[in-house]
């Protein structure tokens, strides 16, 4: 499997590429941070395409570079438009990325970044699993972040493991942020303990932000989630 962590934009939000050999030269890009033409650089030099973008939640540090990203001609020329994925509950975040983000969206539009919605959204719920670039990514609603905020897991068949993009749910050594719009710290506690406390410890996680960590780690030694 090709993983690969792109810390962009003003709060350094991972943006994954993720591909697998069983697909030369497609990927699946996990979070779009409003810098498209850091990420567009990796994807050429990487020599990849990506065949749709996952959104964890609809925060404009993970969402801002959807509209523009979405409208590169990867595809066929008679479906151009990359799919963008994201759970229901945060869509309305996607369609207007500037008008729910107060500063951080004034400093998004002075970019001149496209940020028009992407023109094929669909909705992933939680069970839900997607296809592509070779491998299956297993969604896991986990609100408290955002109403909407949902991780991936994602099995290697080629070495076994398991990895978990948490988005903004779980970091190395803390969790999301619970006092924005549509957060909620009770919330985030029980899909902690329903949805991702349930996974093995030797499962890796691959956050919005910092680095990659272990469930084993976080159940250890994460104080947030030594208190849940």
């Amino acid at each position: 499997m090709f993983i690969r962590q792109l810390p962009l934009w003003i709060a350094q939000t991972n943006c994954w590429i993720v591909s697998s050999s069983k697909s030369e030269s497609e990927c699946v890009l996990v979070d779009v941070p409003p810098s498209p033409d850091e990420i567009l650089s990796v994807l050429e030099s990487s020599g990849l395409k990506p065949v749709a973008i996952l959104a964890t939640h609809g925060h404009i540090d993970h969402i801002g570079g959807v509209g523009a990203i979405s409208r590169v001609r990867f595809q066929t020329e008679s479906s151009p438009d990359l799919g963008v994925y994201i759970n229901r509950l945060d869509k309305h975040l996607l369609l207007d990325p500037v008008g729910t983000s107060g500063l951080l969206g004034q400093e998004l539009a002075k970019t001149g970044i496209d940020v028009r919605p992407p023109e094929l959204i669909y909705n992933l719920d939680d069970g839900d699993t997607f296809s592509g670039s070779g491998l299956n990514f297993k969604v896991l609603h986990t609100p408290g972040h955002t109403k909407g905020s949902i991780c991936f897991v994602i099995d290697d068949g080629e070495t076994g493991e398991k990895i978990l993009f948490s988005g903004d749910h779980l970091f190395k050594g803390s969790i999301g942020r619970t006092d924005l719009p549509g957060g909620s710290f009770a919330q985030l506690a029980e899909s902690m303990r329903s949805k991702i406390l349930t996974l093995d410890d030797s499962v890796i996680v691959l956050p919005g932000h910092g680095d990659t960590t272990t469930i084993g780690i976080e159940r250890a030694t994460n104080p947030f989630v030594l208190e849940m």
